[in-house]
């Protein structure tokens, strides 16, 4: 036997050991120790077989691929991010608001754009509007209905007809679903109450068909709040949609009692003082707006800018 030979045997049978060697090591790593399981360990035992035969075949040039594979991995990637900057809790930090892009891009522009003549342009952006979420822009659309170009007017009579012809529709499966469903009457009630919000908010209904609607929230409201078992599904968001609801058809009796419910339930939260300053605002009832607004000045709230506007015009 030559001497070429006797290193190629040697070789071979060392980097058999090795290989050996190698899935043993990541056997007992998986098996027995403990610390390295709950650690969960980068590589299965299928990732061992795999880089043992490749090591097998690739004699030398394959565990030293590896070798240095992972001292690299161990000098460079393995140290710990420092975290110490960093802020995971809730609690902490104050997310702002996510900006409404769509709402934003085409309200705007469209009420801005019906007081042009460019009737091609006022066509287009109205067309933009109708391939977006129409639901979100009933609005803007409805004052297109006076334009005077007669296709805009006939694209905003269209997806009017047709949007509220399905809030009529599904508000009124939602409505008859909550006061039928006796095994969770809270969900049908807080499905309805979110839904119904969207659109009434944008006043795009008749008075009289917009407070019959308003009644129905209304009631969906009433009912999570007398009810001690459901109550906790009553939000502050709940109870001030229905309010600015209220308040905007005039019916001063059912805000006053909702903010009587804000007082009750939500005495710490900002929207308890706005929705009673914007009631008295509307009655032009000096005396209580300025003891609201002193309740306010002592209570642990921040104001926000709409808050201060408002005190600022009643002043």
């Amino acid at each position: 036997m030559t001497a070429a030979a006797i290193w190629f045997l040697v070789i071979v049978i060392l980097n058999t050991i090795v290989c050996v060697l190698f899935v043993l090591w990541g056997y007992y790593q998986q098996v027995y120790d403990e610390e390295s399981a709950l650690k969960a360990s980068q590589m299965t035992m299928p990732g061992y077989y795999i880089q043992a035969v490749i090591m097998f075949l690739c004699p030398i040039v394959g565990p030293l691929f590896f070798i240095v594979a992972q001292v690299i991995y161990a000098y460079f990637f393995k140290n710990g991010a420092d975290l110490a900057d960093v802020i995971f809790g809730k609690d902490k930090i104050k997310a702002p608001r996510k900006a409404e892009e769509e709402i934003e891009r085409n309200r705007v522009p469209l009420e801005e754009a019906l007081a042009v003549s460019d009737r091609q342009s006022l066509r287009g952006l109205m067309l933009d509007v109708v391939r977006g979420d129409v639901q979100k822009s009933l609005a803007s659309i409805n004052l297109a209905l006076n334009s005077e170009d007669s296709e805009t007017s006939h694209y905003a009579a269209t997806v009017m007809r047709d949007s509220l012809n399905d809030f009529r529709q599904i508000s009124q499966e939602k409505y008859n679903a909550f006061k039928e469903d006796y095994v969770e009457p809270e969900e049908r009630a807080c499905e309805l109450i979110e839904y119904m919000n969207e659109i009434l908010s944008q006043e795009v209904f008749p008075e009289m068909e917009q407070r019959g609607f308003v009644n129905k929230m209304d009631e969906a409201c009433t009912f999570l709040y007398n009810d001690e078992e459901y109550r906790e599904k009553l939000t502050i968001q709940y109870v001030e949609w229905v309010g600015i609801l209220q308040l905007k058809l005039r019916a001063y009796d059912r805000v006053e009692f909702w903010c009587g419910v804000a007082r009750a339930l939500f005495p710490n939260d900002l929207a308890t003082y706005t929705l009673q300053l914007k009631l008295y605002f509307s009655l032009e009832n000096k005396e209580k707006f300025f003891s609201v607004m002193q309740e306010l000045k002592k209570a642990d709230v921040v104001i926000d800018r709409e808050t201060l506007e408002l005190i600022r015009i009643f002043n």
